[in-house]
């Protein structure tokens, strides 16, 4: 691909060349243009010439003679006529046959065509030479260009960053005060390094930047450039392997001396996973090219050579697999950890966004902060992006805060699908199922607040229920998890519970219930009958028995079997207000948090507060032999207030008759 362009270019220019040659020798040769075939002048002698254009003059016409080097062309009454002139002087012959004819020579019109030139015969035959150099020339240039690009094939990608090329400063970038704090002071290092050295500091010779993908690495990197004041290079890592064994080196070799010849300045190399995996983690041997690649990396950040003012500034998401040389204090001094911002840090990244958007008065930042947890920077850009398109969409000249979580809602499930046809079955399925969610959700103590319900379908999802926290969560409790599960299966209880049966949508909640469940019991220890042992090895691989993946198994089911009991229980015991959330989700196919709480307390009777999940017996499942058995003081004990609670509200919400779609609507199961 990258050898058809020159090509290309070479054809265009010789034809362009071909053209102008071509039009240069017709405009100095305009005799070769050839006389149209069917109106040739008929070769006569000279003498007859002559006669012809006397009698024509005697008669009364005037005759057009045009005189030629060596012919003579006369347009008479008798058609064209022409007489090759010998050499003789033409002009003088004519005027001296009229004089004696008694006739003035203005009775005939002499035309006289002048002899090209002789600098105009030699162009003319200098042409076609001086086009043959020109297309050797550019052959021996692409040739040329050809064998420069095969000896410089070892040279460096790097592209130099110029000073005033970005605007993209630390101001920039909120959410990661720490990452900015690391950062400032490299970059102050260089620009002031006498204040370091003369507490004996020396500067860091990397800095790596582990983050999961969009969380503003190559943001910090861009503001580094912007702030830095010293040369500044950048890179991808893949850019160093190629086919060929050893090419990846000789770039490192280049970068490093090209890094050096303009020190002090700052590398900076993204996605280094690409070169710098664990070695002998892959096939091949130690001659592998990424692994030379990797060695040379390694020799240039800390080798024999250490009067060097080269910082290297790394980006990565994959720590995990970096080789532990690349990882040592001398190569990389500093791990920057980016993780996904915490509330303030999504409201400040909010903020810097915002600049240069219209907002409405009644946006409040703040708010959308809670409402986007576990976005990354570029997420939160990506919302503000989508806001305004919305905005301009409907020629709003403010963003407003519909557009806003219209938005968010777009870049969790993408847009909204409100062309797709849904039959009354399926829309009363899918409002049950939603509304399962939300009332188990509002019901457990441990669950997060409702925040939006909706059967809009959105990219996959026929409907979904958003939770929004009250804050931000680091770390999971048992009954966390529990209530979750619960949630989780509410959505398919209410199915089996109003229609009989379960569909096919609860596909997702089963698969990320099972999910937690598993890591309940294998990786957290939150199981009273397996005990706090971890089975996760990390590496993809299992490190326990047969016997003890079928205890993993057993609990598992226990756990996904308990907490659909739960939000049975729920369920039956709200069965009134599922049935009246559900067929307000199908009048208005969207509940916001307000709509959905005055729904769930109603009109007639006061709102139930949280109710704690039920404590169903464990089975008494075989424990396993190689596990320490667990002491039975350690099991939880039954919560015999929380069931009562759940008696109480089932006392006052009466039982409804089981409902059954059809395409007319819902009526009462037989």
């Amino acid at each position: 691909m990258r050898n058809r362009r020159p090509s290309r270019k070479v054809l265009f220019t010789t034809i362009a060349l071909g053209l102008a040659v071509i039009a240069g020798m017709l405009a100095l040769r305009p005799n070769l243009v050839k006389v149209n075939p069917t109106n040739q002048p008929k070769l006569v002698m000279l003498s007859e010439l002559y006669r012809i254009v006397v009698e024509d003059a005697r008669g009364g016409y005037r005759d057009t003679v045009t005189i030629e080097p060596e012919r003579v062309v006369a347009a008479t009454t008798s058609g064209l006529k022409a007489a090759w002139t010998g050499g003789s002087d033409t002009a003088t012959q004519l005027r001296d046959a009229l004089k004696d004819a008694g006739l003035s020579t203005s009775e005939v019109a002499m035309q006289f065509q002048q002899p090209p030139s002789p600098a105009s015969r030699l162009l003319w035959y200098l042409l076609p030479i001086l086009l043959l150099i020109a297309v050797l020339l550019l052959v021996m240039r692409q040739t040329g260009a050809i064998t420069g690009r095969a000896f410089s094939f070892g040279r460096s990608r790097a592209r130099r960053f110029r000073e005033d090329a970005s605007t993209v400063t630390l101001d920039d970038v909120a959410g990661v005060d720490e990452a900015k704090q690391e950062l400032a002071e490299v970059v102050e290092f260089l620009k002031c390094p006498e204040r370091f050295a003369a507490l004996g500091a020396r500067i860091p010779r990397g800095v790596l930047l582990v983050g999961p993908p969009g969380t503003g690495k190559t943001l910090l990197s861009r503001a580094i450039a912007g702030e830095a004041g010293v040369p500044f290079f950048h890179v991808s890592a893949s850019e160093f392997v190629e086919m060929f064994v050893g090419v990846g080196a000789a770039r490192v070799r280049d970068l490093f001396s090209e890094a050096k010849k303009n020190s002090p300045c700052i590398v900076f190399i993204d996605e280094i996973d690409a070169v710098g995996r664990r070695r002998g983690s892959g096939p091949g041997s130690a001659h592998e090219e990424r692994e030379q690649t990797l060695n040379q990396i390694l020799v240039e950040m800390d080798g024999f050579d250490n009067n060097t003012n080269v910082i290297v500034i790394a980006a990565t998401n994959r720590a995990d697999v970096l080789d532990p040389a690349l990882l040592r204090p001398g190569r990389f001094d500093r791990q920057v950890v980016l993780d996904p911002p915490d509330v303030r840090g999504r409201e400040a990244i909010l903020g810097v966004h915002a600049k240069g958007k219209p907002l409405d008065e009644a946006v409040d930042l703040g708010t959308l902060a809670k409402q986007t947890p576990g976005f990354s920077g570029a997420d939160l850009s990506n919302v503000l992006n989508e806001a305004a398109i919305l905005a301009a969409r409907d020629h709003s000249p403010v963003i407003t805060m519909r557009e806003l979580e219209e938005a968010v809602d777009r870049v969790v499930g993408g847009p909204a699908r409100k062309s797709r046809v849904m039959s009354a079955r399926e829309k009363a399925i899918t409002a049950f199922h939603e509304a399962g969610h939300a009332i188990v959700a509002r019901c457990l103590p441990n669950a997060d607040p409702v925040h939006k319900v909706s059967i809009v379908s959105r990219g996959r999802m026929g409907g979904y229920t958003r939770f929004l926290p009250d804050e931000d969560r680091h770390y999971w409790s048992r009954s966390q998890f529990v209530d979750n599960l619960a949630v989780l299966l509410g959505g398919m209880t209410a199915e089996e519970l109003v229609f009989g049966e379960s569909t096919t949508g609860p596909s997702n909640d089963l698969e990320r219930a099972s999910q937690i469940a598993r890591s309940m019991v294998t990786e957290y220890g939150m199981s009273s009958n397996v005990g706090p042992v971890s089975f996760s090895s990390g590496e993809g691989s299992s490190r326990f028995s047969e016997r003890s993946a079928e205890a993993i198994d057993r609990e598992v089911q226990r756990l996904v079997g308990q907490a659909q009991t739960v939000a049975q229980e729920i369920l039956q015991a709200n069965r009134e207000r599922l049935t009246r959330v559900a067929e307000r989700i199908m009048e208005d196919e969207t509940l916001t948090a307000g709509q959905f709480e005055a729904l769930f307390s109603g009109s007639d009777e006061p709102g139930v507060g949280p109710i704690a999940p039920l404590a169903v017996p464990e089975p008494a499942a075989p424990r396993v032999p190689v596990l320490d058995a667990v002491p039975a003081s350690a099991k939880r004990p039954r919560f015999a207030r929380r069931e009562a609670a759940l008696k109480r509200v089932a006392a006052r919400a009466p039982r409804l008759p089981r409902l059954r779609g059809n395409d007319e609507g819902l009526t009462p199961a037989d």
